[in-house]
Parts: C-alpha cells; sequence; structure tokens
C-alpha cells in the first residue's frame, strides 16, 4: 500500500489521551497513556506498562490489561497474544478459544486463518480446524474467498484463493494478490497489475504499474508516473493526473498533484471539491476527516469546513462516533 501523508493509527507516545465525538465535545479522559487504538464493535484497545486490554465508550475497564498484544473485536471475538502464543477471547475477556497458535488472523465471515506447525489453516469460533492446514499463509474471507500462498523456489510466491471448504477456487498462480472488494481483486502478473472476478478470469488485463483494491465502484490505479481511477469495466473515469491518490471512503478520495505540496479532497467524477491545503490528512469516517493544520490536528467536514478546531498534538480518525487525541506531548 502507497503512503500519503502518513498519519498514526497507534501511538505510543506520552501524555494523556482523551475520547471526542464529532462536535469536539470531550467524552472521557483515558487512564491508558501508552498507547490506545479505534473502537471496534464497541470496545477499543488500550495498553498501558505493556499490558493490553479493552475500555468501553464510556472510558470503563472491561477487559484488564493483562495480554502482550490485543487486536479489535471481529465477529465477537479478539485475537489476544501472551507469552507468544495466540489466543481469542470474547467481549468478557474470557478466553474462548486456548492459547495454542504462533500466529493467527482476525475472525472474518466465521473463520479464522491460524498457523499450526508450519502451515496455515482455517478454524471456526469453537475452536475446530475445518480446513486442514497446507498453505504457506493464509488471509481472512472476503466476499466468500480466502487468498492464500505457497512458496515456490525459496523466495518466490504463488497466490489463488479458496473457498470454506478449503477447495482451491482459483489456482495459485498469481505472482502477488489482494482480498476481493465488490466482486472483483487485483492480481499481479509478471510487474503488471490487472483485476480478476470470483472465477479467475481476467476483467481488467495486468496493464497497470500500481494499483488498488476497488472501493465504492472505483479503484485508483498507475499508470506511467501518474494515478487515475478506472469503474469495474476498466475504463478511466478520472484520467491518470496524480502523484497520489487513495481509495474513495463516503464519497471522497484523497489526491495530492506532483505540484502540489498539500492534498485535497475529489468526488467521482475527478472534481476536487475540497482544494488542496492540508499538509496531512485522512480519509472521511462517520462524515469528518482528521487534517493537520499549522502543526496542529483538527477535523473537517465534507465540504472542507473545520469542524473541530486544529489543537491535538496527536488524533485519530473517527471510528462508532469517537476519536482519540491527544493535546499534549
Amino acid at each position: 500500500m502507497k503512503i500519503l501523508l502518513l498519519l498514526l493509527s497507534v501511538a505510543t507516545m506520552g501524555g494523556k489521551w482523551e475520547y471526542i465525538d464529532t462536535t469536539g465535545k470531550s467524552v472521557f479522559e483515558s487512564e491508558f497513556d501508552q498507547r490506545v487504538e479505534t473502537f471496534s464493535e464497541g470496545l477499543a484497545a488500550v495498553a498501558r506498562d505493556g499490558r493490553f486490554g479493552f475500555i468501553d465508550k464510556r472510558g470503563k475497564v472491561v477487559i484488564e490489561p493483562e495480554f502482550d498484544f490485543a487486536y479489535g473485536f471481529h465477529e465477537g471475538l479478539s485475537l489476544v497474544r501472551l507469552n507468544k502464543w495466540h489466543s481469542y477471547i470474547d467481549k468478557t475477556g474470557k478466553e474462548v478459544i486456548e492459547r495454542k497458535y504462533w500466529n493467527a488472523e482476525n475472525f472474518s465471515e466465521g473463520l479464522a486463518a491460524v498457523q499450526i506447525g508450519d502451515k496455515w489453516g482455517f478454524i471456526v469460533k469453537s475452536g475446530k480446524v475445518v480446513i486442514e492446514p497446507k498453505f504457506d499463509y493464509a488471509y481472512g474471507f472476503h466476499e466468500g474467498l480466502a487468498r492464500v500462498w505457497v512458496l515456490i523456489g525459496k523466495w518466490s510466491r504463488r497466490y489463488g484463493y479458496i473457498d470454506k471448504t478449503g477447495k482451491v477456487l482459483i489456482e495459485l498462480q498469481f505472482k502477488d494478490a489482494s482480498d476481493f472488494h465488490e466482486g472483483l481483486a487485483k492480481v499481479k502478473e509478471g510487474s503488471r497489475w490487472g483485476y480478476i472476478n470470483k472465477s479467475g478470469n481476467m476483467v481488467i488485463e495486468p496493464k497497470f504499474k500500481r494499483a488498488e483494491d476497488f472501493s465504492e465502484g472505483l479503484a485508483a490505479v498507475k499508470k506511467d508516473d501518474k494515478w487515475g481511477y478506472i469503474d469495474r469495466k476498466g475504463s478511466w473515469v478520472v484520467e491518470p493526473q496524480f502523484k497520489n491518490a487513495m481509495d474513495f471512503s463516503e464519497g471522497l478520495a484523497r489526491v495530492q498533484r506532483e505540484e502540489w505540496r498539500t492534498c485535497g479532497y475529489i468526488d467521482k467524477t475527478g472534481k476536487c471539491v475540497i482544494k488542496p491545503q492540508f499538509s496531512s490528512a485522512s480519509d472521511f469516517h462517520n462524515g469528518l476527516a482528521r487534517v493537520l493544520i499549522g502543526g496542529k490536528y483538527g477535523y473537517i467536514n465534507k465540504k472542507g469546513e473545520v469542524v473541530i478546531n486544529p489543537q491535538f498534538f496527536l488524533a485519530m480518525d473517527f471510528s462508532e462516533g469517537l476519536a482519540a487525541v491527544k493535546k499534549n506531548d
């Protein structure tokens, strides 16, 4: 994934974090000053003294910090690590799948990829193995298919896709690949990227230097040295003209031209609806986007209006109506 004026998604710096709502009002101050993450399914992972736990939207600790690391909740379970091994807990903190996996992924569409020995397979929420470990790596299911790869020789990988029975539906043949989004997945043949459908047919020929997943009907792709946007037929909707271009989120996409030091936002016709003026910016979430103005973070709406004044030393995207911010280091 390319980087466009990278913003922090999590942080480990000193100082107090607080959570604000979409009006900018402080909801609570977090007692966890080491690390915070965005809310997922009503809870947020937080850390203190190197230990992770979870808080609710009032700031109340609901799962004590006792893990070496904790991921957000997905489908009611969180992947956690303790003493180098992974397990899954529910929202009470109870371990529901025992700690025995060296590596694992979050649950998606009812299954989770886990490493057993030196191979990857899949389990269901009871912990039962339903797809035997036979891949060198496996990712989560998206739109009914999971991306997997095997090593060919010492360094070369071949990617393909399996269904929920473990059957290989799209042969392991691609140099690189992504998950399915909106019915299509980007794949790499040789040095170029194209897109396949769920039958494995190449529906957009591999002719792009770089490519991103489809989001809201469009995908950012790079032709020569410029980024533009194509539709699901591979036709140009926004001609290549940007130095950087990101996915669409809530109808708008961040872009940056070669002559711009700052970034702005376009709509799906390519029209610049928020002029380039931010030295750093994020996608829209809950109707707001995080932007850097004069060395401080604030938030704008889809009209480009500043609705939460730039006053934060660090800030995160909104998720489930709340965002973590820090006024000083």
